[in-house]
């Protein structure tokens, strides 16, 4: 049986090896090459860029895109599950809270780097519209981060206090940054109960935001009316979809820490066997709401729209939305129905071919419909009728990642991933069962 100081010692944050390290500046390297690429776009101009008159979104709304949809496991992991008291929730439900913010803070700055003129960001507050989406976005977007934050830090608020004490003589420093996010924490039964009451009224908070972000998000495509984005159906798919993201990257978030961590006792295969059926019950969903988007217009569709869903179907996007819709939604179902296909490795390869399907997902969404305007065609440049990220847009782009990684990194390094207050608890509980159960 663990005992609290052997739980402490497993859970409290741990120094960075070697590995770490150069994980860490490998992530700032690629950082700087993206912002020095930013600097040049933002002296240079959009001329750097491949978008033009027709593709003028491109990769950076993609990026932003997917950004918000993982956001989105903060609501549907972290709220639901703390809501409905799910046991099995407690090593998941932190390392969920960590992408949540990573993602969302990352969906804020992906939004200004696809604005050429970021200096003019101040006219969408001084000049909002409240019939604009874009209005809306800018409104939901910082609300959505203040209450994830809320949401990952007051549960941690008992953890603080543990490790204050348990740094007080080997990392005084250290232990006097806890002890100051540890807010007086005591444990005693004002407080314990004032902090769940808070932590119910965020997590309840967080899940109308996060399907207004969502929804939003699509309102942002719906409200166009292009061909390919015009539909009803829109923000349910979007949301649907978010679940999917979401989960698929916590899937992959949680094998790497539980590796990284050797946190093997406390992130089982239990818990990857929930995890698989919770992301074949979100891809299953997102299928649905696939073939109403693109199989159900083939019947009904008008000329406009009957070509671009040739050009995903058979023309020039086809290999890239068969291998997203194959790769990323229906081997993912077909091998989460089997238990084999819930082991932890087996969850890993899963849940990366999820999120790469999931982002390429999202430039699908993007590009192929901006390449299909309403105005006739005929006479324009050659380089609108195609789209491909430039140089400059694919190391921007993935320097949003590493930095996305990086707050996670950073998270990762100085909180404990698994929250070792409520494992204490569950674990005191346990025992007490056991005992009730022997007498």
């Amino acid at each position: 049986m663990q005992t609290h100081k052997t739980i402490i010692q497993d859970l409290k944050p741990k120094k960075f090896g070697k590995r770490d390290t150069i994980w860490t500046i490998s992530l700032i390297v690629i950082i700087l090459i993206g912002l020095v690429a930013y600097i040049d776009q933002l002296i240079t101009g959009q001329e750097v860029t491949n978008m033009r008159d027709y593709a003028l979104w491109g990769i950076y709304i993609s990026n932003f895109v997917f950004f918000v949809a993982t956001s989105f496991v903060g609501t549907v992991t972290v709220a639901i599950l703390r809501l409905t008291n799910n046991s099995w929730r407690t090593p998941l439900v932190r390392i969920a809270e960590i992408i949540s913010v990573a993602a969302i803070i990352m969906a804020g700055i992906t939004i200004m780097i696809d604005m050429a003129r970021p200096d003019r960001l101040l006219n969408l507050f001084i000049h909002a519209r409240l019939q604009s989406p874009i209005t809306w976005d800018v409104v939901i977007i910082p609300t959505y981060i203040v209450i994830s934050l809320l949401l990952l830090y007051f549960p941690l608020i008992p953890d603080f206090a543990i490790l204050k004490t348990h740094f007080k003589k080997k990392e005084p420093k250290l232990s006097k940054f806890y002890g100051k996010l540890a807010l007086n924490w005591t444990g005693s039964k004002a407080q314990k109960l004032l902090q769940e009451k808070s932590i119910r009224i965020i997590a309840i908070m967080i899940i109308p935001v996060g399907l207004l972000l969502q929804t939003i998000d699509a309102w942002l495509f719906s409200t166009t009316y292009r061909i390919g984005w015009d539909s009803t159906n829109f923000a349910p798919y979007f949301i649907s979809g978010a679940f999917v993201a979401g989960v698929g990257a916590l899937v992959t978030l949680i094998y790497i820490i539980r590796k990284a961590k050797r946190l093997e006792n406390y992130i089982t295969d239990y818990h990857f066997d929930k995890l698989g059926k919770l992301l074949a019950l979100a891809c299953l969903i997102y299928l649905y709401f696939n073939i109403n988007e693109y199989v159900i217009p083939l019947f009904t569709a008008k000329k406009g729209e009957l070509v671009h869903l040739e050009t995903l179907f058979t023309g020039s996007y086809s290999i890239l939305f068969w291998a997203v819709t194959i790769i990323g939604l229906i081997v993912p179902i077909i091998v989460l129905l089997f238990k084999k296909g819930r082991k932890p490795n087996t969850m890993f390869i899963i849940g990366l071919m999820v999120v790469i399907g999931s982002w390429w997902k999202r430039f699908v969404i993007v590009t192929p419909t901006l390449l299909h305007p309403f105005l006739p065609i005929q006479g324009v440049p050659e380089s609108w009728r195609h789209y491909f990220p430039s140089l400059h847009e694919w190391l921007i782009t993935f320097a949003t990642l590493a930095m996305a990684f990086l707050i996670i990194t950073v998270c990762v390094r100085y909180l404990p991933v698994i929250p070792i207050q409520r494992t204490i608890d569950e674990m005191e509980a346990s025992e007490a069962n056991n005992k009730n159960t022997e007498s």
